[in-house]
């Protein structure tokens, strides 16, 4: 019989953490961008060389501002890069193949993730959608990604109906392979409703923060200041989960 999550999660992860950290999510648009550089901006405030890998970005041609320029105009990290890029909104796989490109490879991402964090003390890497969306040749997955790079992964989960399940399925892939894994809520509700308050109370996870919803149409200046508040001491903020619980209720 497989150990109930709440003991697979229950080991302490240390902070402040460093190194490589996988941003992943329990679905797409719950908000891995916001979060990404709410956590970069926390780490810059600290005093730390940051920096934000994408490793593929697809929806180019809709027109819409790229994830890590987001990351770049919110947080400004020492760097910001884009392994590769597809024009449709789809898998990062099945972009490439849809525009006759070339995927890009496990070992191309992760030598290009690993010379970027020789030179950084925080190199954060956005995936696309959830933790097991296809990112490149051979269907290699952000999972994969974060077991070659012993990265600790943050998971970005929804606030509302649904989050429960989707959040103990990701958690329960992580700890498959021996990824440790912190949650925050991306998008927090300003007046939480009675499904946001019980999903908070029946989460189990080890949960390092909550950002609250809106938070990417503050100014850069805004942003860079309040995002201290939105992230635990493992991530570089001042976030106290037992009082985010308590104040929910």
């Amino acid at each position: 019989m497989n150990a109930p999550l709440d003991a697979l999660f229950s080991e302490e992860i240390p902070g402040p953490l460093t190194g490589p950290l996988v941003i992943t999510g329990t679905d797409t648009g719950v908000g891995k961008t916001i979060t990404t550089a709410a956590i970069a901006a926390a780490a810059t405030a600290a005093g730390l060389r940051v920096a934000v890998v994408k490793p593929a970005q697809t929806g180019t041609a809709d027109g819409d501002e790229w994830d890590a320029r987001t990351v770049a105009r919110l947080a400004e990290p020492l760097t910001t890069r884009t392994l590769s890029d597809f024009p449709e909104p789809l898998a990062p796989l099945a972009a490439a193949r849809v525009a006759g490109e070339d995927p890009l490879t496990a070992v191309m991402a992760q030598l290009a993730i690993r010379s970027i964090a020789e030179e950084h003390d925080l190199t954060l890497i956005e995936g696309a959608g959830g933790l097991l969306v296809p990112l490149g040749e051979g269907g290699w997955t952000i999972l994969d990604l974060a077991a070659a790079l012993n990265a600790t992964a943050v998971v970005v989960a929804r606030a509302g109906l649904g989050t429960l399940n989707h959040t103990a399925l990701t958690l329960e892939a992580l700890s498959r392979r021996d990824v440790p894994a912190i949650v925050i809520f991306g998008a927090w509700p300003a007046e939480p409703e009675l499904v946001h308050r019980t999903n908070l109370h029946d989460l189990e996870a080890d949960l390092a923060g909550a950002i609250p919803d809106g938070a990417g149409a503050m100014t850069p200046e805004v942003f860079r200041r309040e995002a201290l508040h939105w992230l635990d001491a493992r991530l570089h903020g001042r976030f106290d989960p037992v009082a985010f619980r308590s104040h929910c209720r």
